[in-house]
This record gives C-alpha cells, structure tokens and sequence, in this order.
C-alpha cells in the first residue's frame, strides 16, 4: 500500500522564524517518514501582496534551506517551486470557474492580511488566493494538509472545490483533503502583538546570530503594567513566557520562573536570560547544519523536486479536464 500524501509549504517573503518552527517544520520533520510529503515553494502567492523581484531568488534559496537545516531530509520530501508547473495556474482557473467572489470575502484571513499590510482593496489575485491555494493541494491529491486553525477556512474552500468537480464529473477524480492541526498554537510576535508576522517585523529568525537573538529577546514585550522586577506579574498572554513553554524544554525552570514572576520575585532580565539560553539549544544545530548547504546543492534539490512534482500535476490536470469536458 502507497504512502498517504501530504502537501505543505511557504511562501518566500523572507527568512522562516521560530514561528514557522513549531508551526510547521517540526511537524514535517515528524510526518516525513509516515507520509510522501511535497513541499510548495509558493513563489506565486507572493504575489498576492507586496513582493521584492530582486530577493525572490534568494527567498527561495533560503526558504528551502531553511527547512532541510531544521530537520527535512530532501530524500524523504520533495521540494518544488511554484511557478515552475504552469498547470497549477492552470487548474486554478478551471476551479475559479466554481466559486463565486461573495465565497471568497468570507475567508476570514482576507480581512486579516488586508489589515495587516493596510490594503484597502484587494487585488484580484489576493481575493482568489484560496483558490489557488486549493489548486496548490489538490494537484497532488493531498490526503492531509498541516494547517493552523486560521487556515481550516481554506481547507473547506479547497474541499467544496473537490466536491464540484466530482460532481460534475460524475466520479471522485480529486481527492478531498482533511486538515492535520498543528500542536501549538500561533506565537504571539516579539512586540505582544497577535502574531509573529514576518511582514510586521516581530520575528526571531531560524539564521539569526546568537547576539541577534539575545538583542531581540532582551527588547521584548512583556507585562506593561509591570514597571519594577518586585511588581507582581502576569504570566498570561506574555510572549516571553509562552516562548519558554514552547522552546524551554527545564520545565522545571519554566514553573520556577512563574511562580516567582506573578509574585514579584524575579526581574524581566532573569527570565529573558533564560529564554535565550533556550533559544540558543534550538537555533545553534539549525544555523551549524544551514551553513553546510550551498545555493547549488538547493538549487539541484529544486530541479529534481519540481521535475517529479509537474508529472504529478499533469496527471491530475488531465483527468480534470476530462472529467468537465475540457479539450479534444
């Protein structure tokens, strides 16, 4: 019996961070030996928004590298870039066909990107961004796709999508994938706000220095209403805090440092100290192994990967467009 698939990936905006670590990478490290995995470089939806024609190459050189470094084998999970397999763009026209611009207004993410990065209209691409998105998915005939719980409205996109065709059809041509929920929620970003953001600036990246870490950290948002170390604080909603529970394994430590924090016992220096002590465990590995790989040794990775993923793709395609009474 084959391997269930799975498709994920990132889009190269900029370098991956921590936040990606325990959102996706961790989870692709534990599911690439259970399932055939393919990863998307989503060079196209950096479209969507504001994107940087001279660094997309590099972005897309350093988001692959990012992932091989934090622990994706590239013999186990195949990497592709976007752009580079047309019929993707293909079938989401074909799928835009089947889904109306008062379907897509609903994905509440729109409206949270739309915020974030102050657009006031979306383009046309961003608004239709789910639907490529389900293109990107159901071209390889995902069974699961890891996703945050912001990302479930995309699924169910993607999943109508699915059921159209196949109705249409009259057979089950494309399968209907199911969400693989991720173990820990977003990270709040290093200013307090919601989320880690590339686009907003409140990253720790997986290549930053040991003295950009400790900096960053140093600096970061904690209880604003906490103005001296012997002030009792608040441990909820605390970034630095949940950053110790997400990457400082002493749990010990981590209780201590809590117990005397909401008792006015210990200063925001200390728990910072520690924190990036933490960090440092996690992010030395990451930085050793990303210095080993080469721009060709990831650009011959993305030739093969790309090569293998655009037959997938063509295989679907055709049986969709078959199965709609497209072409001869």
């Amino acid at each position: 019996m084959s391997k269930k698939r799975i498709l994920t990936g990132d889009r190269p905006t900029g370098p991956l961070h921590i936040g990606h670590f325990v959102g996706s990478l961790i989870s692709r490290v534990e599911l690439q030996n259970e399932y055939e995995m393919f990863i998307l470089v989503a060079d196209l939806h950096t479209l969507t928004t504001k994107s940087n024609p001279v660094s997309m190459r590099e972005n897309i050189i350093n988001v692959v590298a990012d992932n091989i470094a934090a622990g994706v084998d590239p013999k186990k999970a195949t990497f592709f870039i976007q752009s580079e397999i047309p019929e993707i763009a293909e079938l989401s026209v074909i799928l835009g066909m089947y889904t109306t611009v008062n379907r897509l207004q609903r994905v509440p993410t729109l409206k949270e990107i739309m915020s974030d990065l102050h657009i006031n209209q979306p383009s046309f691409g961003l608004l239709g961004y789910p639907v490529l998105q389900a293109a990107d998915i159901l071209s390889f005939q995902a069974n699961l796709v890891p996703v945050g719980e912001d990302q479930l409205s995309h699924i169910e996109v993607t999943r109508e999508l699915a059921k159209k065709i196949n109705t249409l059809a009259g057979k089950s041509i494309l399968t209907l994938p199911k969400p693989h929920l991720q173990k820990v929620a977003r990270l709040l970003g290093t200013d307090g706000q919601a989320k880690m953001s590339k686009s907003i600036g409140n990253t720790i990246a997986l290549g930053d220095t040991k003295e950009t870490v400790k900096k960053k950290v140093m600096s970061m948002y904690t209880d604003p209403n906490r103005l001296k170390a012997t002030d009792k604080g608040r441990v909820e909603g605390n970034p630095v805090f949940q950053y110790h529970d997400a990457f400082n394994h002493n749990l010990a430590e981590v209780e201590d440092l809590k117990q005397r924090y909401t008792k006015g016992k210990v200063g925001d220096v200390e728990v910072k100290e520690k924190l990036v002590v933490a960090l440092e465990k996690l992010l030395a590995p990451i930085r050793e192994r990303r210095a080993g790989l080469t721009n060709t040794q990831i650009e011959n990775i993305l030739k093969e990967g790309t090569a293998k993923a655009r037959v997938e793709v063509q295989k679907t395609l055709d049986q969709v467009k078959k199965g709609i009474g497209l072409g001869l």
